[in-house]
């Protein structure tokens, strides 16, 4: 049997059907984390297809199992998106799209639903070619826009209690295989003052006059990183940047006692979690140690299910060797089905592999059809031609796993 050929005919076969799938979960709205009634669609193609089970797990995150083989691979598809904003800004609806000339635009287009149908198809067809014998197979859809990495950290330690030997992440990478990407830290920076009448402001002690050297300190330590200081020959260079700021005062006749910024502080494989957080320590004036404090941010917001799972915001840079069987798997795939070798990639956005492979050193890959650039916007698009062609990479990633591994 000429595997690659018959996974090829058998999804040309199914092309409309993943098609319509992927325009059914994209018109079911999944934004801030609930992503209940797109789970049950999604849920009920698995039972269609003739999954070993098909379920939400306690956080409700949809999970599908195919097999119980000694080898446990997980394909990892996070189905909820950001929010669409300003509707007004959207030609079309944000959700049930619009299809011109075989692109679809709609919100979680490329952000990530489209590696669903591909996946969940891929594996059907796996199963039924019979090159999942030695396999446990997880399709994961769950939440990862509130916070990444936490839906796969509650996989291992939770439900279903599972630790994978290898995960495939189906963020976009157009069509190539990722290997990894920078890390991450949200940080809070607060100055404490002392209030006074605005009359009389000279009384009191401004906390946002505190914080102005400090956020010039900031600015200028994001330029030397842009300008190299602490580069990363792969991922590239760190980065640091002012993403909100929150003030306290009695009145706006009052002088604010407190004021606070938020950071996002992306990370290399240069960098320790206590590095990251002394160096922005370093930047408070010796006399200014008392009134200004940074803290590591902490998630513990309950999910849709009621479910909490408190987690610090630090989120670990990963990197895949080059020569590791999986990712050569992925590369091989890609040669045998499609006759031709891709460079290897990196993301310059955040993914569920900062837990998979960067607190859990679980080995992981990427593909996804789909471009990063156009994740978050009112243009968010993806090529239906290749939602259909990669299901034939995770139809046929386990059989060249099996190879390699």
């Amino acid at each position: 049997m000429n595997i690659q050929a018959e996974i090829k005919q058998r999804v040309a076969v199914r092309r409309q059907d993943i098609i319509q799938f992927m325009r059914d979960i994209c018109a079911i709205p999944s934004m801030e984390s609930m992503i209940g009634p797109v789970g049950e669609r999604i849920q009920q193609e698995m039972r269609t297809l003739g999954y070993d089970e098909a379920r939400f797990d306690l956080m409700g995150n949809t999970i599908g199992r195919i097999g119980n083989g000694p080898k446990v691979l997980v394909y990892d598809s996070h189905i909820d998106t950001v929010g669409v904003g300003d509707k007004e800004t959207w030609p079309w609806d944000p959700f049930v799209g619009k299809v011109e000339e075989g692109v679809l635009y709609a919100r979680g287009a490329c952000d990530e639903k489209g590696s669903t149908p591909g996946m969940i198809y891929g594996l059907s067809i796996a199963r039924d070619l019979g090159l999942l014998k030695d396999y446990t197979v997880y399709y994961f859809g769950n939440m990862e826009e509130w916070c990444d990495g936490i839906a796969p950290n509650a996989f291992v330690d939770v439900d279903p209690k599972v630790r994978p030997d290898f995960v495939v992440i189906g963020e976009p990478t157009r069509m190539n295989v990722y290997r990894g990407h920078k890390g991450r830290i949200e940080l809070k920076v607060t100055a404490s003052g002392r209030s006074a009448h605005a009359a009389v402001h000279y009384l009191g002690d401004n906390a946002v006059y505190k914080m102005i050297s400090i956020i010039n300190s900031i600015r200028e330590l994001d330029r030397r990183f842009r300008f190299g200081m602490g580069s990363h020959p792969v991922l590239g260079h760190a980065s640091v940047v002012v993403t909100d700021a929150a003030v306290r005062t009695n009145s706006l006749n009052a002088v604010p006692d407190q004021f606070t910024i938020f950071l996002d502080r992306r990370i290399t494989l240069n960098e320790s979690h206590d590095e990251v957080i002394d160096l922005i320590k370093g930047l408070i004036p010796d006399y200014l140690r008392d009134e200004i404090k940074v803290e590591e941010l902490y998630y513990d917001t309950p999910s849709y299910t009621g479910f909490v799972f408190p987690l610090p915001k630090y989120f670990p840079a990963w990197l895949a060797e080059e020569k590791h069987p999986l990712v050569r798997a992925g590369q091989g795939t890609i040669e045998d089905l499609w006759g031709e070798p891709r460079p290897l990639g990196t993301w310059e956005f955040s993914t569920n592999g900062t837990y998979w492979a960067g607190k859990a050193g679980i080995p992981s890959i990427g593909f996804g059809p789909g471009d990063e650039k156009d994740a978050h916007s009112p243009t968010e698009h993806v090529s239906l031609d290749d939602v259909v062609t990669a299901t034939e990479f995770y139809a046929y990633l386990p059989y060249k796993l099996q190879q390699r591994a």
